[in-house]
């Protein structure tokens, strides 16, 4: 356990939380502004079963009293991003040199979901926080949809730095680089 009722879970311990998890993530996602379907809940529970006990994978959740609050997972993207996901719209923005060097290897932080009571208290910043804390060389990265402003804004205001810029309608997925990656400097201001 860590401070704020924070605990950084990997493995079968992380499964057993499973559908406490899930619950989070409809919460937050199936409700606007990301309005996903509850399939995509299932795709994250089969996400999670897959990845729980892969080497670089690590969960932090957060709660009381048998309750969960909110969680964050993060994972070491592959030497090649997958497919999907919204993966090669961000590789197309950063070409491959970039991605290679930027993403590659460094830590994904994958979801981040807060139960709409804890919304405004802290504990996203304390999840993003604690999920990113040990990444290798501070090399830490994301993504995330445009379509929710207030998801780009807290990213900022985290200190992340924005290194892709959505089309000028403002459709699609930005990369954010964390406070700590070497590469944040490079990063292209928006035009």
């Amino acid at each position: 356990m860590t401070a704020a009722g924070l605990r950084v879970v990997r493995g079968a311990a992380l499964l057993e939380q499973a559908e406490a998890l899930r619950r989070v993530y409809v919460e937050a996602f199936c409700a606007p502004p990301w309005n996903e379907e509850e399939e995509r809940a299932a795709e994250f529970m089969a996400r999670l079963r897959e990845e729980a006990f892969r080497p670089g994978f690590t969960a932090v959740t957060a709660g009381a009293e048998g309750r969960t609050s909110g969680f964050a997972t993060a994972r070491t993207t592959p030497a090649r991003l997958p497919d999907g996901r919204c993966y090669q719209q961000a590789a197309a923005a950063l070409g491959a040199e970039r991605t290679a060097a930027w993403l590659c290897g460094a830590r994904e932080v994958d979801e981040l979901a807060v139960r709409t009571a804890a919304r405004g208290t802290g504990l996203a910043a304390a999840l993003l926080a604690a999920v990113a804390a040990d990444a290798p060389g501070g090399r830490v990265w994301l993504l995330t949809s445009v379509r929710s402003p207030r998801a780009v804004s807290f990213y900022r205001r985290q200190g992340w730095t924005q290194a892709t810029h959505p089309s000028p309608e403002g459709e699609g997925v930005v990369v954010f680089l964390g406070p700590r990656h070497p590469a944040r400097p490079l990063a292209l201001l928006p035009p």
